[in-house]
This record gives structure tokens, C-alpha cells and sequence, in this order.
């Protein structure tokens, strides 16, 4: 490689990234108290990686749009295309504040005098055909479609203002009721004093003229739908199907499908609910589609186990499931056994041969063609296991972390304690 050669790689190679923890957006100045509504409670980004969703406790979602740069090669290839050259950028990319929408209230359930707050627990984009933003938001009873589009605003330089004075004559006209001024005053003297006050006030005026410089495109969001009242249970998770025309929601017993043009109507294909609460096992902890295979889904469990359906076999699909459960969980048990093996989060690979799965300890790989074990298993809190029982004690065992993938399917993260990432 020649010397020219390597300093224009050199410049295209973006430097180190400086990660920094933050549970909020925006500036905060040492010792500002941190707000429990502002604390960032779901997170998305829309397909190309040109938007970013987020959700809070205080039931807001604030988007944020890329930041391409003059300079900035290939800016006109996706997300995914971009991960793959490995050298797009000449810096990292940024994101820039581009709107925000009160998506959520706080409500009360009086029916199970119960109150529902107004956190968002998940976000999701809609793939659309014609380059429309739509995007799902759901707290833990309602589910919501917002429509985010460019508007038009006009802008004013400024104002000028001009005086124009209206006289008695001209607010009393001829035909007026006003005109029975004119008649003798009353007994009681009341027509006459009003009179005399209304040619002694002179009214006045300000007429306004505005210039109008230019226009500029503000950006709003429209709830267009709203999905309620179809869960007993908080909703877990929410999913778009590849079809761009349905999605589902999940909550601890029950996966729904709905079409986004009907939400009045969804149809149950999951029901773990068992006829006698008492038998109850496990509970639904997440459910994905298939990004590609519009007729395949997967939901984890409590138990630990990952359970992969194809629509098309039965209307109710948890009797005709693949089961996805690590050989190792089948070996001997502890009591903090099934506590740790609850999956948290599930995310499909974009090419979706592969799925990946969090539990309290482990980061795990599987390939849908093998059922048996995964692939690959990142220890992440082995270090934590001989402490389960203090951890258990403190509830800290019951704590829930997510994984994601990125554009190329290369890398994987996860979180856990101290702010601390892995990938």
C-alpha cells in the first residue's frame, strides 16, 4: 500500500469511540437533581439508522434525525450498507434533535383500581413503502400508531404596527342598533351617559402587518390510531411484521395480532393462561416476528426457553411450537435456577438465520436449524454466581437487560451493572 494510500485510509478510519453512561438526554449540570419523567425508558432506531425513537418515564418520545456531514462519503448508502465498509464515516455519526410528542397520560383502571402510568415501555418503527415515518408506542395497557411528518411554517421578520382611529360615526351607523342613541334619553338618564362615554373614549386600534421572510419545515406527529383494551396483563413488548401491514403485542400470558388500519379488532394466537392460575409455570417475557418470513415468530419465557411459530400450521400457535432450550438447563437445579435462566430480551439477526437471547447471566447465540444449544454463550455475570443469594435477597436477581445487533449482524451488546457494556 503505498504512503497516499494509507493516509486517505487513514482519514476515512473514525477515531475511538468515547462512550459515556447517561440515563437522560440533553445537558445536565453537576449535582441537577435527575427527574424520574425524564429518565429514558425505550429506545429504537428506524431501519436506515437515520432516526432514532426515544421513550421516557414521562410518557414522551423524542426523536432525533442523523447528522450527515458535507464530507462524509457513501452518505447516500443505509445503515446496514454503511456497517459494512467498515470505513463510511470520517467521524461518528451524531444525531440532532428533531421533535417530541406527549404520546402517553397517566390513567386510572377503576374497574381493578389500579393506576396505569405513563412510561413508555416500548418503541418500534414501521416499515412503510412511500418514505412516511410511522412509529408504535405502547405504555402498559395502550398501544398507539403516530403518524411524524414535515410541515410547512411561515416566518415572520418582523412587525409593524399602525394606529387607526374609529370614530363615534363610525361604529354607529345609520341602521345600527346603536343608532338608537339618538332617541331622548330615559328617565334614568342611562342612554345619555352612554353616550357621552362613547364620544368622550375615543376607541382606537392597532392594525398589524407582517413580513413574511421565508418558510421553514417544522416537524409534528399525529396519533392515528389507538390499540387498547385487549390486555389483561402489562404489554412486555411489541413487534412489526415484514409485511409492513400487522404487528404484535405481548404481555405475560397472551401474544396478539392486530392490522395497523384496525384497531378495534385483534386476534389471539398465543394463550398460556391455564384454567387454574394455580398451575401457572411460566409466564411470556418477549415476542419478535421474523424479519424477513411474515408467517414466523418467536416468544421467550420465564423457563428459559425460546419458542419459534409459523402462523400458517394453526390459528392458536402454542401447541405447534419448536422449542430452542439449552441442553446445559436440563441438568441438575438449583432454587435460583429458573430464576436466572429467564430470558429478558430476544433479538432476530437481520438475515434472520439466528437469534439471540439474554438471561440474567449469559448473552447466547442460537441457529434456528439446531434446537439443542446455542451456538455461542457470553458469559457476562458468571462472576456474580456464587453471590445469587444476596443478589436474590436484594431482588437485584430480578433485574432485566437487553441485547441488540448490529446493522451487519456482526457485533452484538448487552448491558449490565456498574454502566458497563459489552460487545
Amino acid at each position: 500500500m503505498s504512503s497516499s494510500s494509507r493516509d486517505s485510509f487513514s482519514t476515512l478510519t473514525p477515531p475511538p469511540l468515547d462512550w459515556k453512561f447517561s440515563q437522560v438526554f440533553g445537558e445536565t449540570t453537576p449535582g441537577e437533581d435527575l427527574q424520574d419523567v425524564d429518565v429514558v425508558s425505550s429506545i429504537g432506531f428506524e431501519k436506515s439508522g437515520d432516526y432514532l425513537a426515544v421513550g421516557d418515564r414521562g410518557g414522551r418520545v423524542v426523536i432525533f434525525q442523523a447528522k450527515h456531514g458535507k464530507h462524509t462519503p457513501n452518505s447516500f448508502l443505509n445503515r446496514n450498507e454503511l456497517e459494512r465498509l467498515d470505513c463510511a464515516f470520517t467521524t461518528h455519526p451524531e444525531y440532532q434533535y428533531k421533535t417530541e410528542f406527549q404520546s402517553h397520560e397517566p390513567e386510572f383502571d377503576y374497574l381493578k383500581s389500579m393506576e396505569i402510568e405513563e412510561k413508555i415501555n416500548r418503541v418500534k418503527w414501521c416499515s412503510t413503502s412511500n418514505g412516511s415515518l410511522f412509529i408504535l408506542s405502547t405504555n402498559d395497557k395502550t398501544i398507539k400508531l403516530w403518524k411524524v411528518r414535515e410541515k410547512k411554517v411561515k416566518k415572520v421578520r418582523d412587525m409593524e404596527h399602525h394606529s387607526v382611529v374609529c370614530s363615534e360615526n363610525d361604529l354607529l351607523g345609520e341602521g345600527s342598533f346603536m343608532s338608537e342613541l339618538d332617541k331622548p334619553p330615559t328617565t334614568n338618564g342611562y342612554n345619555l351617559d352612554w353616550a357621552e362615554k362613547i364620544a368622550k373614549d375615543t376607541l382606537s386600534s392597532q392594525e398589524v402587518q407582517t413580513k413574511i421572510t421565508h418558510t421553514e419545515e417544522a416537524t409534528r406527529a399525529n396519533c392515528r390510531k389507538v390499540y387498547a383494551h385487549a390486555h389483561d396483563f402489562n404489554i412486555n413488548s411489541i413487534s412489526n411484521n415484514s409485511d409492513g401491514e400487522t404487528f404484535i403485542s405481548s404481555d405475560d400470558l397472551r401474544i396478539n395480532l392486530w392490522n395497523l388500519e384496525i384497531s378495534d379488532q385483534c386476534f389471539n394466537i398465543i394463550d398460556m393462561k391455564p384454567s387454574n392460575m394455580e398451575d401457572l409455570t411460566e409466564v411470556i417475557t418477549v415476542a419478535e416476528f421474523h424479519p424477513i418470513h411474515c408467517n414466523l415468530l418467536a416468544y421467550s419465557s420465564s423457563r428459559g426457553f425460546t419458542r419459534l411459530v409459523d402462523m400458517r400450521q394453526s390459528a392458536i400457535c402454542d401447541h405447534s411450537a419448536r422449542i430452542l432450550q439449552d441442553a446445559e438447563c436440563r441438568g441438575s437445579k438449583s432454587f435460583f435456577t429458573e430464576l436466572i435462566a429467564s430470558i429478558s430480551d430476544m433479538k432476530f439477526t437481520y438475515d434472520g438465520q439466528h437469534i439471540l437471547t439474554r438471561d440474567y447471566m449469559n448473552l447466547k447465540l442460537w441457529d434456528m436449524r439446531m434446537d439443542s444449544s446455542p451456538v455461542a454463550v457470553f458469559k457476562i455475570h458468571e462472576h456474580l454466581r456464587p453471590k445469587l443469594s444476596d443478589l436474590y435477597n436484594d431482588d437485584s436477581i430480578f433485574d432485566k437487560f437487553e441485547c441488540c445487533i448490529s446493522g451487519d449482524g456482526l457485533h452484538f451488546a448487552t448491558g449490565s451493572y456498574r454502566s458497563c457494556v459489552f460487545s
